[in-house]
């Protein structure tokens, strides 16, 4: 199996989308009439219930699961219902799956977070016992030695919070034929302040975690960076903002620097679904929708 991933596509929240089914069926649309190809779902389970609901909804919408946690996602329930979907809607459902963060992953299942690469490789090694393929799979890599994990037992890597110049380092050590598909913080806002608040807002929860600092201060950034939710350099290296030229711009970078798709993700200050960003991002980016985007997918 082969995904195409396209060059652009959007990373959300699971908890953004709407509970109701015709409203989750609507926006899936909406998103592959404006021209998107993939859709990231972070915070993603293992039954996958978000997922088969917008590929049920869509002709050819790809999503991408960003992440699968290692320590909470029971493996079994993830090949039943990863069966069921690349049978009903094949081609079109990549897995990401990654460590998570020891301080979550403690507090919500009681267990110790060690050793965490080996852990990877254990669930990497479920994962082929039960038939998952390389292929559908990806890795949440930031460092070095998880990065050349992603080449070696996954199809690439899907670094979160990172910059272009990440993105150049993590094409060094993939190589040429793995799939690199960073995500990358977009607002649409020319405003210096009032973008900053709201990448500030939303970089704070990161900011904590050191999974991300660690990496942070691995691209040059220092602690003074990294207080008081973040510098305005530390903001505008990991958030693009400002008119749609800039973020073009940004997007670019990445692909420059390697990534063979980028991953938006559009910021508001909001918890209602970026609509109208929707729109004027597919605008800027000069999208098109494949032939019969819209139309019901085949149902499970």
């Amino acid at each position: 199996m082969t995904i195409n991933v396209a060059r652009t596509g959007l990373w959300m929240p699971a908890g953004q989308w709407p509970r109701g089914t015709a409203e989750r069926r609507d926006t899936a649309q909406e998103l592959e009439e404006l021209g998107y190809e993939m859709v990231w779902l972070g915070g993603a389970t293992a039954d996958l219930e978000l997922p088969a609901a917008l590929l049920e909804s869509t002709e050819n919408l790809c999503v991408g699961t960003g992440i699968l946690n290692i320590w909470t996602e029971p493996v079994d329930l993830l090949a039943d219902t990863y069966g069921m979907l690349e049978k009903a809607h094949p081609s079109r459902l990549l897995l990401g799956v990654g460590t998570g963060h020891a301080k979550r992953v403690e507090a919500t299942t009681g267990r110790r977070y060690h050793h965490p690469y080996g852990a990877v490789l254990s669930y990497l090694d479920a994962l082929d016992a039960v038939g998952i393929p390389v292929s559908a799979r990806v890795l949440a890599a930031l460092g070095p030695r998880m990065l050349g994990l992603a080449a070696q037992r996954a199809a690439g890597a899907h670094p979160f919070l990172v910059t272009p110049e990440h993105t150049r380092m993590a094409r060094e050590i993939l190589g040429g034929g793995a799939l690199l598909a960073p995500e990358q913080k977009i607002i649409l806002e020319t405003d210096a302040d009032r973008a900053r608040a709201i990448g500030r807002a939303a970089l704070a929860v990161y900011l904590d975690l050191p999974n991300y600092t660690n990496n942070l201060r691995r691209l040059g950034f220092t602690d003074a960076d990294l207080a008081g939710g973040g510098s305005d350099r530390l903001v505008d290296a990991l958030v693009a903002w400002g008119d749609m030229d800039t973020i073009r711009a940004r997007l670019d970078e990445h692909r420059a620097a390697g990534a063979d798709h980028v991953c938006a993700q559009i910021l508001t200050g909001s918890r209602e679904l970026p609509r109208e960003q929707w729109r004027d991002l597919a605008a800027g980016l000069d999208l098109r929708p494949r032939a019969g985007a819209g139309a019901h997918g085949t149902g499970l």
